[in-house]
Parts: C-alpha cells; sequence; structure tokens
C-alpha cells in the first residue's frame, strides 16, 4: 500500500450526529424524508446552521445519480459542492473517509456526510443486468472453488470464509451463532434497531440454513434508514468557542483500503475482504498511536456472523491469529470481556442500509465515547474503532478519540439534555423529525427553498415503525 506523503494540515472532529431508526424495508418512508431527518438531527446536534457547512457528502447505493442533491436542497440551496458517493456496503465510511481528508488537508472547514438508503426486501441483487458485475470475478472463484449455490453471493462468500475458518482452525458452527446471540442482545437496548429482540442460541441454529454454517438469524436484513455526520477543523471549532467542545470526538487515525492480488488466492477468508481489513487495521491504529490491545469497544461489519470472527482476526483484536473463536467462547466480545464488539447490535439486529450503515456506526461510538450511551456503556473508554467493509472491494477502519484526552464517564440522560441539540439524549432515545422550529433553526438563512423541501416536515417518521 502507498504511503500518503503529504502531512495534514489539521485534525479533524465529528461534532454532530444523527439518526433515523432502521426500519424494514417496506415503502413506508422516501429517502429525502429519511435523509431530512438524519442531518436535522446531526445539524442540532452539532449547534449549527446549514449555511455553516462548506460541502456535502451523500452516501447510497440505490437510487438515480443526483439523490444526494434531492436530500441537500431541503436544508438549503447554498450552491456548495456535493458528492454522491457509492461503495457498497462501506459508502458510508467512504464519505467519512472523504469528509477527512477534505478537513484534513484544507479544501473546507464543516462538512456534512450524509447516508439514507430505501431498499428492497430480501438479499441484495444486482441493479443492472446488461451490463458485467463488479462482483463477477469472486463469484467465479466461488464457483471454481466450492461450488455455486443458490444462495444470495454475499451470503455464499462470508459462509465459505467461516467454513474455511472451521477446517483451518477449529472453530465449530456454535461460535458463529453465539456471536448472532450476543448482537441480538446488545441490540435490545439499541433505541434504533430494526429488532431488538434476544434470542436463546438454540434459536439461532435452529432458524432457516441460508447457507452452511449460517442461519437466517445470523443475517443481517435489508434496512430503510438514515445517518449523518458533522465533520469539522480544529480552526472550525477554535473560532466557535460557544459550540459544545466536549461533544468533538476526533478521528485520530483512518485508512479506507481496497484489495490486493491476495483476494483471489482461492482462500475464502481473502474473499471476504480479510486482507485488506488487515492492511486498514493495520495503517489506522498506526496513525492514532494505539495497538488492537488498547481497543475496548469496537463497532464491526457483521453483516454475517462469519464475517465478525475472521474479522476479529483480522484486526488484531484477539491475541493469536486463529484464536478468534475462543475469544468468543471467553465472553471476550460482550460487556466483562476484553473488547465490546458491537454495543449497538451490529448490522445483525439493528439493520444495513448500506449508505447509512458506516455513518451509524460512527454515531454509535461518538455516543459512547461522549458517555451518552448510558443503558449499553463500556466505562473508562478513550478510544473506539470502526470496520466498515464491502465486496468488491473497500473497506474504512477508524480510530475515535475524545478530543479532550479524557475517558468516557457515563452522563445521566437529565445531564445529556444540557448538551445535546435535540433537547433529549439521543443515544438511549429514538424520536422523529424534530419540531418545526428546530428545523427552521438549521436550515440555511440566506438560501432556503421551500419549494425544495416540499411536505417533508409534515411526514413524521414514528419510533414504533
Amino acid at each position: 500500500m502507498a504511503n500518503n506523503k503529504k502531512e495534514r494540515q489539521s485534525a479533524a472532529f465529528v461534532l454532530g450526529v444523527g439518526l433515523t431508526k432502521f426500519i424494514k424495508p417496506r415503502n413506508q418512508v422516501d429517502y429525502p424524508e429519511l435523509g431530512f431527518e438524519a442531518g436535522v438531527k446531526a445539524l442540532l446536534d452539532a449547534g449549527i446552521n446549514y449555511d455553516n457547512v462548506d460541502r456535502g457528502i451523500a452516501c447510497y447505493c440505490y437510487g438515480d445519480s443526483t439523490c444526494g442533491q434531492r436530500v441537500f436542497y431541503q436544508f438549503g440551496m447554498t450552491g456548495i459542492p456535493i458528492y454522491n458517493v457509492s461503495n457498497n456496503c462501506s459508502t458510508g465510511s467512504t464519505g467519512l473517509s472523504m469528509a477527512r481528508d477534505m478537513v484534513s488537508y484544507g479544501l473546507a472547514d464543516c462538512i456534512m456526510v450524509l447516508g439514507f438508503e430505501k431498499m428492497a426486501p430480501g438479499s441484495l441483487k444486482s441493479t443492472y443486468k446488461d451490463r458485467a458485475s463488479p462482483l463477477d470475478t469472486t463469484a467465479l472463484l466461488v464457483r471454481d472453488t466450492v461450488g455455486f449455490t443458490s444462495a444470495s453471493l454475499g451470503a455464499q462468500v462470508f459462509a465459505n470464509a467461516g467454513r474455511e475458518y472451521m477446517e483451518k482452525y477449529g472453530a465449530k458452527a456454535s461460535d458463529f451463532a453465539e456471536i448472532a446471540r450476543i448482537n441480538h442482545i446488545h441490540s435490545v437496548q439499541n433505541p434504533y434497531s430494526q429488532f431488538r429482540k434476544a434470542y436463546t442460541l438454540a434459536e439461532i441454529l435452529g432458524s432457516p440454513v441460508i447457507h452452511p454454517p449460517l442461519t437466517k438469524l445470523q443475517c443481517c436484513p435489508t434496512s430503510d434508514g438514515a445517518a449523518a455526520a458533522i465533520v469539522v477543523s480544529e480552526s472550525f471549532l477554535r473560532t466557535r468557542p460557544h459550540l459544545v467542545q466536549q461533544n468533538a470526538i476526533l478521528i485520530a487515525g483512518q485508512c479506507l483500503a481496497t484489495d490486493s492480488p491476495s483476494l483471489f488466492n482461492r482462500s475464502a477468508i481473502s474473499l471476504a475482504g480479510a486482507d485488506m481489513t488487515s492492511q486498514a487495521a493495520h495503517r489506522a491504529l498506526g496513525e492514532a498511536c494505539l495497538s488492537p490491545s488498547d481497543i475496548r469497544v469496537c463497532e464491526l461489519h457483521d453483516c454475517f456472523s462469519t464475517n465478525e470472527l475472521i474479522t476479529l482476526d483480522a484486526l488484531g483484536l484477539c491475541s493469536e491469529k486463529g484464536k478468534a473463536h475462543e475469544m468468543v467462547r471467553r465472553g471476550d466480545i460482550t460487556y466483562g470481556g476484553s473488547c465490546v464488539v458491537n454495543p449497538s447490535g451490529g448490522l445483525i439486529s439493528k439493520g444495513h442500509p448500506l449508505g447509512a450503515s458506516g455513518i451509524a456506526q460512527c454515531a454509535e461510538l461518538v455516543w459512547h465515547l461522549r458517555g451518552w450511551a448510558n443503558n449499553r456503556l463500556v466505562d473508562g473508554v478513550g478510544a473506539a474503532l470502526q470496520h466498515n467493509l464491502g465486496l468488491g472491494g473497500a473497506v474504512v477502519v477508524t480510530v475515535y478519540k475524545r478530543a479532550d484526552g479524557k475517558v468516557a464517564k457515563a452522563l445521566t440522560d437529565e445531564e445529556v439534555m444540557g448538551g445535546s441539540g435535540v433537547g433529549y439524549n439521543p443515544a438511549t432515545e429514538s424520536r422523529g423529525l424534530p419540531t418545526l422550529t428546530e428545523v427552521d433553526r438549521v436550515r440555511s438563512r440566506v438560501a432556503r427553498s421551500e419549494w425544495a423541501l416540499g411536505e417533508t416536515p409534515g411526514k413524521r417518521i414514528s419510533p414504533k415503525l
């Protein structure tokens, strides 16, 4: 991997985050309303107005080429550059990486990253049937190495990786099911999760088989939803002392990586992106001056439980390669263990609206480092790790730290309300679109268009959907 020799001019901080509840894709809410809700919440959380935003980055996989403008114009038509980003399941984190680079290299001081998705029910499918798929080479290798089945390509790729891990290192099907069991338990405390139900190990193993060793309750669902983050420079914070400085979370290390030739070395684990994950983790942790043993909370791309297990290895979170299943058996991926993985419930429970997932991971970790996630907090944490991966392929690994160098301490909901722009604790309570007064506060004062906004504010999204 080539080194970027140019020095960054500024640190980059996540100043505000916002989420919608992730819901089943049943055509209940359209993407302009989803994106607008998440964006309003993020601007309120940051304590700024859209006129402060220098650039917009829209992250989505399913939609026409300028869906980003359709969402951003609701806040204002200020003439700023708006980028539409699609990078498979890592789309949201790719947008965050772009924002950090733009801020760090002096191209902007305040960037709004907005991920949204309106999906179809069922497993992911290719949109275009009249041209080559970017995953054709992956599918051919699956066919030539282990044979192709009727399951979705994603399920086959990640299930095959789990089977290879079983053969090489001695993991069992119950280890993958245990990962799903833990994530489902974690989801109960996350108000944004699509599914908030705990299951027994027997229930998970007994759910319909998708592609051995994976069963249905070990696979993430498709979802509709949106997430937003405001990324700002150090000078932006310094010149605005009225902002709640302790809410700003430093992006201490980050790497967006793509595959190496080892992708096609006929290893199912490599085909699932483990090698590029290892590269990205090494770079991101090194930039943050941390080692994997320093990480005690992590949001990891668990599109399937098998991917969580091989990624524990790839990120270096287990003490020895090939021992990730032993880490799971010891209870080291949940509360009381060495590293709480997916306190949000992960993609398996929370849902996976592709463009929003990476930004939702960011929001979860921001809330932990602020001490706001008081119903699921990992106490005493000063750094957090994020992993977001897409086949095809791209992965983003990010390390966050508190800007003040302190460790997180749990704040009560009442304490959070004093520093929360939305008037409640968004880490423990999911509400719909804020009030019209709050919407008015964050929309552009100089270049708003009521025609672009349309009827969006009147389309309230119930947290019970």
